[in-house]
């Protein structure tokens, strides 16, 4: 099969640019003029598409969690209460919705329950993130594949026996597996970019990487390596509150960071090796010894 997959109206994969995905994410912390801010930061980055993530609260938070404390900007309240606190409803994503389209950006959403395929359905989505959390999750890997649209695996936290059930699960005709490694940051010692060629070499789909790390240099390389989409966290400062927040890219950040990876990809040639018209002065100017 083709190392290819159109999401929208772009192709990800072998020979085509690297797929740029900003993921907002919660880094809203539930305010939706931060998410527009975001979503108009990733637009002057020059990013292909903006992810969110979409749960039900009562029936993705595990049941020994849902009554733990934390302090929040909303007081000293439960865990499943601030779940709510940073989840948007039908209101927010009408306008996120709205918005995206004005601005004219492409957007998606992580899913981590089959309820939010069902909400996520009405806003007719150009695919679907599964979630390294929900790799397991083969009611969820079914649920998406009954909507026919691409998804994303992201593998997270999970061998690769747990991966090939996930395959074989969701199927290879409209997937992108992107590599991951779920640590908010991530040290580079754990980032494994080499795993990128070793999904490459047993799954014949497009290859992806999602990034957790500090800094720019990992995302660039696993561009240079083969990966045909690039997800990064962003955020408007990484000093705002919320676990994803540290892991994240800013807007400048991320301009930067998609200026490398066009930059990377310019570089990496055809592999056959050639003398340039550039170098033509050189070689008349320095080679002594002539053939």
């Amino acid at each position: 099969m083709a190392r290819e997959l159109k999401i929208g109206n772009k192709l990800i994969g072998d020979g085509h640019p690297t797929y740029v995905v900003a993921e907002i994410g919660i880094n809203h912390n539930g305010d939706i003029e931060n998410a527009k801010k975001m979503i108009d930061a990733a637009k002057h980055a020059g990013v292909d598409a903006v992810k969110f993530q979409k749960r039900t609260p009562e029936l993705c938070v595990p049941d020994n969690q849902k009554n733990q404390m934390r302090e929040t900007p909303w007081g000293y309240i439960t865990y499943l209460d601030y779940r709510y606190k940073v989840e948007f409803g039908e209101k927010e994503y009408r306008e996120i919705d709205r918005y995206c389209k004005q601005v004219g950006m492409d957007w998606f959403a992580s899913v981590w329950d089959e309820n939010s395929v069902d909400f996520l359905e009405a806003f007719d989505p150009i695919c679907y993130k599964i979630p390294s959390a929900s790799l397991t999750d083969s009611n969820l890997l079914k649920k998406i594949r009954s909507t026919g649209r691409p998804a994303i695996l992201s593998t997270g936290m999970s061998t690769m026996e747990q991966i090939r059930k996930a395959v074989g699960v969701i199927g290879l005709e409209k997937l992108i597996i992107t590599h991951a490694t779920s640590t908010y940051p991530c040290e580079p010692e754990e980032l494994n970019l080499r795993m990128i060629d070793t999904l490459r070499k047993e799954f014949p789909c497009p290859i992806g990487y999602s990034g957790h790390e500090v800094g720019l240099i990992p995302s660039v390389l696993a561009a240079g390596m083969g990966a045909c989409m690039v997800e990064r966290h962003i955020t408007l400062d990484r000093a705002m509150w919320g676990g994803d927040q540290a892991a994240s890219v800013e807007p400048s950040g991320f301009e930067r960071l998609v200026k490398y990876i066009r930059v990377a990809e310019q570089s990496l040639g055809d592999g056959v090796k050639k003398v340039y018209d550039s170098e033509l002065p050189s070689l008349k100017k320095l080679r002594r010894v002539q053939e």
